[in-house]
């Protein structure tokens, strides 16, 4: 079996059931509900406890279960640019705003990248007369670049000088 084939038995076990990612987040509990979410999604990996869990509530093999605590093959948007419209809003916030978040990050911080593995989301409603809006919250741990090969009084890491 193929990770993709898990994805598609637990999307296929989670339509019959009639099941919300909520329930199923309830259910495995213990780590972020939206890293369960990407884990049965196939991008993330459940730590031990989760996948039994998962294994439990989905009616898995062994197999199936251990395939869910392995590091997967992440990346599963199948074109780029994207052409499903929710997904394509993100590409097209990067698109217009990245290189403004890279500028500002970076005058605050110095010379590098925010993690996307050390790495903190949410996501809630907002309640708004005018529609409700999706509230995102992303909190990523700050990585300088390392100048390797430095000389003496050259900083060793792209941290913001004073």
């Amino acid at each position: 079996m193929k990770r993709e084939d898990l994805t598609e038995k637990l999307l296929d076990i989670k339509r019959e059931k009639g099941w919300t990612w909520k329930h199923i987040q309830d259910e495995i509990g213990g780590i972020s509900p939206i890293l369960i979410t990407a884990a049965c999604l196939g991008q993330m990996k459940l730590p031990k406890a989760q996948a039994a869990k998962a294994a439990l509530l989905f009616g898995l093999s062994a197999a199936e279960e251990r395939m869910l605590n392995e590091a997967p093959y992440r990346g599963s948007i199948p074109q780029m640019p994207p052409s499903d419209p929710l997904i394509y809003r993100f590409y097209e916030l990067v698109m217009v705003y990245g290189t403004t978040w890279k500028e500002l990050i970076q005058e605050e911080f110095g010379d590098g990248i925010m993690s996307a593995i050390d790495f903190n989301m949410t996501m809630e409603r907002e309640p708004n007369n005018k529609g409700d809006r999706v509230k995102l919250q992303m909190s990523g741990k700050f990585l300088p670049y390392k100048y390797y090969g430095n000389e003496e009084g050259v900083p060793e890491y792209g941290f913001r000088e004073p």
